[in-house]
């Protein structure tokens, strides 16, 4: 087991398909590829190490497994938070939230949250899907967010447009 720099080694617990960390990482542990690999899976559940060129040419690699994994995403913003980085904490677990989201509906997303595009009702209903259906809160609250300020800014889907 690899020790972290952070101090003792951090015992990765498998529970079914997912990595539970039992201690906080630090900022040293960044970057987690160099410093703490045995902590990273693809999303199929593919140890890093699994992750080589002698895989891909054998085929033993899917698309799936070249994609970064949420729980690799939250990690990165436990570690952010640790370097004092609240916002890129942040961005991490939106994008944690967002890998289990198709990709086409993201951009769908991402063009209701322009400025005059949406009206309030429907960034209240893509908000609510978010936590519904993908359990995203965090991501839910962004969209909610931008609502209220669209509204107070004036910039909410006008009934002529």
């Amino acid at each position: 087991m690899t020790v972290g720099a952070s101090g003792p080694p951090l015992r990765p617990v498998m529970r079914g398909d997912r990595v539970e960390i039992p201690a906080k990482l630090q900022k040293s542990d960044y970057p987690l590829s160099m410093n703490r690999p045995e902590l990273i899976r693809t999303p199929t559940g593919k140890p890093l190490a699994e992750v080589t060129m002698a895989a891909v040419v054998a085929g033993d690699l899917t698309n799936e497994d070249l994609r970064i994994s949420a729980e690799t995403l939250q990690l990165q913003g436990e570690i952010s938070d640790a370097a004092g980085r609240p916002q890129l904490a942040n961005n991490m677990r939106r994008a944690a939230e967002m890998t289990a989201i198709p990709d086409a509906e993201v951009l769908e997303i991402y063009n209701a949250l322009r400025p005059r595009a949406s009206s309030r009702e429907r960034l209240d209903a893509i908000a609510d899907r978010l936590e519904s259906h993908y359990s995203a809160p965090v991501n839910a609250a962004l969209v909610r967010e931008a609502a209220q300020v669209y509204a107070a800014r004036n910039l909410l889907a006008r009934e002529e447009d």
